[in-house]
């Protein structure tokens, strides 16, 4: 018989419900720099650094990555994500990535025991090579255990990463037909694929070839592939040239999710007024609000820089939003330029960091290529976010539902106001004179006493089918943009 007694339960039933966890928003901070390098593989294709240190460590200090990323890093203060793409601008050869290597692995005494190793592999869907009698006893590191392996496969390289801590297998052919395909046991001999940890079994993985990709395409999987950065520039051995960079462009202005594209030029063309076909122009004519360009005469990747000023912003702050005019490139040179051609690059919407004749230095005039300003595309693609991330979350974790009445679409209304405050708190918007078409309470000429205004339809006037699809009245909000001064004019009347 129990001797626990009866279940408190019975009288006193209590549970404990756990409400989802709220979608969070997007970070509008992250970089995304898109090169050639053969780092970061095809089947990874994106890489997340947090220091420009990480980036060296990969890349080393010559590759344009790395120096792109260097401008992007080297803003006070510091932004703090960036990733890295790959861009598959030539073809690409399949590779075989072992499994990564434990300290205790790694230990050369565990190669130099083996003379006669053996094992057996296929290069680019050919017959499989039986490799036997490989003596590694006289190795003197790692990169010399490769080397071994490397002389008796026939149509590829071996390597040893230190870096990722694994040894690589790269065909010598490239493309789409170009692979390498896993090691397998001997029938004979010391079997050393377990050293290596180039079998199925050992948690590597295999990287299919590739057929050379344009630039769009490029960014086109990226954006496919992962949601998480919203700033694009492309950091190659051989940059994009016009019709790509323009290609680029359009892509990024049609994505569905908001994202912003920076182009740096070397061309003196976009300082003549009487030139039409340089590429500042060009984008200007396109009309694009989510591509910015800018001049340099000395450094190809100048405008990563202003990505890395502007990311730097915490729309969760107060007081945290920013104008990119007036503000420093650090490792950018100053153009000094004539006012006629500073004239032509703000005809062209152009940006540039230029000297001024008082020993001070800054970007001008922080616009995009369409004329918009930076900050204000960048904020308002935040408050975009932040009001759906808000509405989301306050319909998916209601323990019960957010009933179709005033009552409810009251609900919706107040969590967009709170999103809005709190535009208004960190600076992207500030009370000012409405001067658009009115609606709801609004008038043309009313005063945003706030900087903003919600509105929605009662209820009670939502069609029969807009009722029974449960759709919500159309809400509305009104928001008065906080600005920021970039030219000041002073009068000063003098009596005597």
């Amino acid at each position: 018989m129990s001797t626990l007694g009866l279940s408190v339960s019975d009288v006193v039933n209590v549970q404990v419900v756990l409400t989802p966890l709220a979608a969070q928003e997007r970070n509008f901070g992250s970089l995304l720099i898109l090169g050639d390098s053969n780092v970061v593989d095809m089947t990874e294709r994106l890489r997340l650094y947090t220091t420009l240190d990480a980036v060296a460590a990969d890349f080393g200090t010559a590759a344009p990555e790395y120096k792109a990323a260097a401008l992007y890093f080297g803003q006070t203060p510091q932004p703090a994500v960036l990733y890295i793409g790959k861009w598959a601008r030539t073809a690409t050869p399949g590779q075989l990535k072992g499994g990564i290597l434990s300290p205790s692995q790694q230990q050369l005494s565990n190669f130099t025991a083996v003379t006669n190793g053996a094992c057996s592999i296929s290069i680019d869907g050919g017959a499989a090579q039986s490799l036997s009698s490989l003596d590694f006893s006289g190795a003197s590191n790692l990169n010399g255990v490769a080397s071994i392996l490397s002389n008796a496969i026939s149509g590829a390289t071996v390597t040893w990463d230190a870096v990722s801590s694994r040894f690589i297998i790269t065909s010598d052919t490239t493309g789409a037909s170009s692979e390498v395909d896993f090691a397998t046991a001997p029938g004979a001999g010391t079997d050393i694929t377990p050293l290596f940890r180039i079998s199925e079994d050992d948690e590597g993985y295999l990287v299919p070839g590739f057929d050379a990709e344009t630039a769009v395409n490029a960014v086109q999987e990226l954006a496919n592939m992962s949601a998480d950065w919203y700033g694009l520039y492309i950091a190659s051995s051989v940059a994009p040239n016009d019709d790509a960079v323009q290609a680029v462009a359009g892509f990024i202005e049609g994505s569905g999710l908001s994202r912003i594209y920076g182009v740096t030029t070397k061309s003196t063309a976009v300082l003549d007024s009487n030139q039409t076909s340089d590429i500042a122009s060009k984008l200007k004519a396109l009309g694009y609000k989510r591509t910015f360009i800018q001049y340099s005469s000395t450094n190809e990747h100048a405008a990563a820089s202003i990505f890395g000023r502007a990311f730097t912003v915490n729309f969760d702050g107060s007081n945290t939003t920013l104008t990119i005019k007036f503000k420093q490139e650090p490792g950018v040179a100053a153009e000094k330029l004539t006012a006629n051609q500073a004239q032509a690059l703000r005809d062209k919407n152009c940006n540039v960091f230029v000297a001024y004749n008082n020993d001070t230095n800054i970007i001008q005039e922080g616009v995009m290529v369409n004329g918009y300003f930076f900050d204000e595309v960048h904020g308002t693609d935040w408050l975009q976010n932040a009001v759906q991330t808000a509405v989301w979350n306050l319909l998916y974790t209601s323990p019960t539902k957010i009933p179709q009445t005033d009552a409810g679409i009251n609900q919706i209304r107040t969590t967009i106001s709170q999103v809005l405050e709190q535009a208004v708190t960190n600076g992207l918007v500030a009370p000012g004179v409405w001067n658009a078409p009115g609606f709801g309470a609004l008038q043309q000429g009313d005063t945003l006493s706030s900087g903003y205004y919600v509105y929605a339809q009662p209820v009670a006037s939502q069609t029969q089918a807009d009722r029974e699809a449960r759709k919500a009245p159309v809400i509305q909000c009104a928001i008065k943009l906080a600005g920021a001064v970039h030219f000041v004019d002073v009068i000063i009347n003098v009596n005597r």
